[in-house]
């Protein structure tokens, strides 16, 4: 039970908050009992999470190779963690130092960049997914 004690405009109120059931309240104010209605709190927003798919081998490659990438080309992870975007697509002409995968890990946010020039033909990965140390994330031929 709690007791509050208010001024308002000149008149003085004690108020005293006796049980609360539900959205239910007991009030007492000046010595008069009333039942308040109280509004119920607005559930937060939950943000729904953007998926991408991953794209696995360009479809050009032919079929013996689309399970066996080439991962001795591959920007590979420098550290367990989570992949949170890919900055690439398969096909696409990248330089040294370009930006390829956003990967966290520790709370930190890790720009993972290619470590050479060329085509990206292989996402071994896709959003959301963790990965370990030393793991192919973007094969670059």
């Amino acid at each position: 039970m709690n007791q509050y004690k208010y001024t308002i405009n000149g008149n003085k109120y004690e108020v005293v908050v006796g049980d609360i059931t539900d959205n239910i309240a007991t009030l007492t104010v000046n010595g008069e009992e009333f039942k308040v209605e109280m509004e119920k709190q607005a559930e937060p927003e939950k943000k729904k999470p953007v998926v991408r798919p991953a794209a696995a081998v360009a479809d050009d490659a032919p079929a013996a190779d689309k399970g066996a990438v080439n991962k001795a080309n591959a920007v590979k992870a420098p550290l367990p963690g989570v992949i949170t975007d890919i900055l690439v697509e398969v096909g696409q002409e990248v330089q040294a130092g370009d930006n390829v995968i956003v990967l966290e890990a520790m709370k930190m946010a890790n720009n993972l960049q290619a470590e050479k020039s060329g085509k990206v033909t292989a996402i071994c990965v896709k959003i959301g997914e963790s990965v370990m140390e030393d793991d192919a994330l973007v094969v670059i031929e």
